[in-house]
């Protein structure tokens, strides 16, 4: 049998060398250019392109209205944020109580959507069948197609006498909280005061609940889906039951994105406002009640004074739109971090 000859890798680069210098010629490495061209170089320019323009536009906003809020900060300064009063004509304005009610809303908002995402997300991505999929997917980002109004139709007129008497339970049976206490009401009447129970932070809440649900449930699954196939039939091959492979496997993997898609669905509630313009029944007030009737909103606020607003009245409103776009912001982009940290798995423990 025939051997054929090794190749020397190293007499191979020696024999080139010495055929370049007796042509003349100084070999060198080819030089790679990572400047992109054609196509490339359209698509890299035009996305840093957009990247730019949403920088420029949220800063713009900021400006305008850190600009606008200036001579409402000068002329009432810290006390801005502590008045609960809003009475522009008494000279009297402040947040407190309005900021307080975005809060509350929120809070509520989340502590209905926050289970009802993950469960959607698990489902969709690990226990509906193959083709079922995808029409799922599409009703739930249907859902975030829905007008704001129609939710908050929804809310007042379908949820809210609901609402109002899982209110009355829950001051029955939890009233000893100051969340669940409605006062001057009696739970135990034999007529029981039903319009002592509506139009309240926690009926707000349960409608801009279905409202984040879809922003949140659909960050959830995008992180879950990224879960490496190995690891999950690795643990299903050890002898884990599905729920056990969920457990170990993807939710350890997906915190980040649970973590981020449920900031960043706080960080839609904390600003929604037709829902809530709706529902709540406006009052000035600080209050833990969160069943109680009456709330309100720094987003509720502006789009009920902004029409009648004079100039002073105006750049009050602005002040509270430049606090809620500052909350906002630190909140959207807190999530924005941790969802893109998590994204390759990174950070968490498989």
């Amino acid at each position: 049998m025939t051997t054929l000859p090794s190749y020397d890798a190293a007499a191979g680069q020696d024999m080139g060398r010495d055929m370049g210098r007796d042509m003349g010629q100084d070999v060198r490495p080819r030089r790679i250019s990572r400047k992109a061209t054609g196509a490339d170089a359209v698509f890299e320019h035009s996305a840093r392109a957009v990247g730019a323009s949403v920088l420029v536009i949220t800063g713009g906003v900021g400006l305008f209205l850190g600009w606008q809020a200036y001579p409402t900060l000068s002329r009432y300064g810290f006390g801005f944020f502590t008045e609960s009063a809003w009475n522009p004509e008494s000279d009297v304005v402040g947040i407190a109580a309005v900021l307080t009610g975005t809060i509350s809303i929120a809070l509520v908002a989340m502590v209905f959507a926050f289970p009802l995402s993950l469960l959607t997300a698990l489902f969709i991505s690990e226990y509906a069948p193959e083709r079922a999929k995808a029409t799922l997917v599409a009703m739930v980002d249907l859902m975030a197609a829905v007008p704001s109004i129609v939710y908050g139709l929804w809310g007042y007129l379908l949820v809210m006498p609901h609402a109002g008497d899982l209110a009355v339970w829950l001051q029955k049976n939890l009233g000893w909280l100051p969340v669940f206490d409605v006062r001057g009401a009696d739970p135990d009447a034999a007529v029981v005061d039903a319009s002592r129970y509506v139009s309240s932070s926690f009926c707000a809440g349960i409608a801009v609940a279905m409202m984040v649900l879809p922003m949140a449930c659909a960050v959830m699954r995008q992180v879950f889906s990224q879960t490496p196939q190995g690891e999950k039939e690795a643990a299903l091959a050890l002898g884990a039951t599905r729920w056990g492979m969920i457990t170990s496997v993807v939710l350890p993997f997906g915190r980040g994105g649970i973590i981020g898609g449920t900031m960043l669905g706080l960080g839609r509630a904390l600003g929604e406002t037709i829902a809530v313009v709706l529902i709540i029944s406006p009052t000035f007030e600080v209050k833990p009640n969160l069943t109680e009737i009456g709330s309100n909103s720094v987003s509720a606020l502006i789009a009920g004074r902004f029409g009648e607003a004079n100039a002073a009245q105006l750049s009050a409103l602005l002040a509270a739109g430049f606090v809620l776009f500052l909350i906002t912001l630190v909140v959207n982009t807190l999530a924005s971090v941790v969802v893109n940290r998590s994204r390759s798995g990174a950070g968490t423990d498989a």
